[in-house]
């Protein structure tokens, strides 16, 4: 059996992204590996019958210093303990990027929340976990929210108070 070194896990600061970061920090911890975290990010683009309208450059740095932060924030609990753990981020769509990244940090096991969504949601929503679970060449270990906090969810967007306010327009 191979026993993993490196696990990747994709996170989107939801309550699931807080489990699976929970889960496989104790998995690195027993297997004496690896913890890379990342997160991927997509700029807002709005398709028009005459063109598209994509986010100016100031709302990109913002974007961007916003993942940023959420990513320091998620993984700050685990800081300075006994597992070696590094931070990715990454601009693009989301299960892409978590598959390209599970490549170049060689990883050999991706821990990832699954939020069990059904029907409509799920298919409007899509599934990163899924798309993942789908195209990787890897093992993917799929993390459910306990039961009792299913119906507590919440999205974690990062605290807008560490992000800097856009300058006002005079």
């Amino acid at each position: 059996m191979h026993v993993p070194k490196t696990l990747l896990v994709p996170v989107d600061f939801s309550d699931t992204s807080e489990v699976a970061l929970d889960y496989a920090f104790g998995l690195a911890h027993s297997l004496g590996a690896r913890l890379v975290v990342m997160h991927a990010y997509e700029l807002p683009i709005y398709g028009f019958p005459d063109g598209a309208l994509v986010a100016s450059a100031d709302v990109a740095a913002r974007v961007m210093q916003g993942a940023q932060v959420g990513l320091e924030g998620i993984t700050a609990r685990y800081r300075d303990r006994d597992v070696r753990l590094d931070t990715v981020l990454r601009h693009g769509v989301p299960w892409e990027e978590a598959t390209a990244v599970a490549e170049e940090v060689g990883a050999d096991l991706i821990v990832i929340g699954t939020h069990g969504r059904r029907g409509v949601a799920r298919a409007l929503l899509g599934s990163v976990a899924e798309k993942i679970l789908r195209t990787s060449t890897l093992p993917v270990l799929t993390v459910h929210l306990p039961k009792d906090a299913q119906d507590q969810r919440t999205y974690k967007a990062p605290a807008s108070s560490s992000i800097p306010a856009a300058p006002v327009a005079k």
